[in-house]
């Protein structure tokens, strides 16, 4: 396979990455010189012990921070090169998230949380109905729609969460805890949702969690621990 072949396999590299925060007079480093080659279309998790920097890679992976020192690309760009409204355009084009509490709009309708986004992105009327439509009834939503989340179960409103993530037809998204407010069954349900979302759209998914259920369905398990990754490793074992 040509290098041209391999890279466009790549989702995200990075290439001895520091975090460091300040915090008063003392710095904490939260990263500590991250090497970590993760590819597309993949269940990629990140696990480690509380106070690991697990956060902090995801967040970096998700464009909501950018590193003190390394070099990290996604999607082949160097995050570093970009303004902070370049950033946010990256973000809002290629990047979603689906967080533990849902964050989803309380006023708003299953459908409209869905939509939102999509209006933020200047998406014409036709084309935001045909998207939201075809992604709720893809979660198995399309009778609860006008419903707001209030009148949802847990398990909906992760669903309708996942659903507004999809809509913009992201590359990447980040997944932090997704299962954590849910029960064992509801959880397990909601990865195998998204499973097949991955199958369907060849999205990717980075997740952080410690739960167990649903590290068993990683593509990978990246583990962090003192700032550093510690191993990467799939069911066959470290890579």
């Amino acid at each position: 396979m040509s290098s041209r072949n391999n890279n466009s396999q790549i989702l995200a590299e990075l290439h001895d990455v520091t975090k460091v925060y300040q915090q008063g007079s003392i710095q904490v480093q939260a990263l500590r010189g991250i090497d970590l080659v993760i590819k597309r279309q993949q269940f990629s998790f990140i696990v480690g012990p509380s106070g690991s920097g697990k956060t902090t890679l995801l967040n970096l992976l998700g464009c909501i921070d950018v590193p003190s020192k390394g070099m990290f690309t996604l999607l082949g760009k160097e995050i570093a090169s970009l303004s902070d409204n370049q950033l946010a355009d990256f973000r809002n084009q290629h990047i979603g998230y689906i967080f533990q509490n849902f964050n989803l709009m309380a006023v708003l309708s299953a459908y409209e949380n869905v939509e939102y986004p999509l209006i933020l992105q200047n998406i014409p009327k036709k084309e935001r109905h045909e998207r939201v439509t075809e992604i709720l009834t893809a979660v198995g939503l399309a009778k609860r729609q006008h419903h707001k989340p209030a009148q949802m179960s847990g398990g909906e409103q992760q669903r309708v969460a996942i659903a507004r993530a999809l809509a913009k037809r992201p590359n990447l998204i980040l997944a932090d805890e997704p299962t954590a407010n849910l029960d064992s069954h509801t959880g397990s349900d909601i990865i195998e949702l998204m499973l097949s979302m991955q199958a369907r759209y060849k999205t990717s998914f980075i997740f952080s969690t410690h739960d167990e259920q649903v590290m068993q369905h990683a593509s990978e398990i990246i583990t962090i621990k003192d700032g550093r990754v510690e191993k990467v490793s799939k069911a066959g074992g470290v890579l």
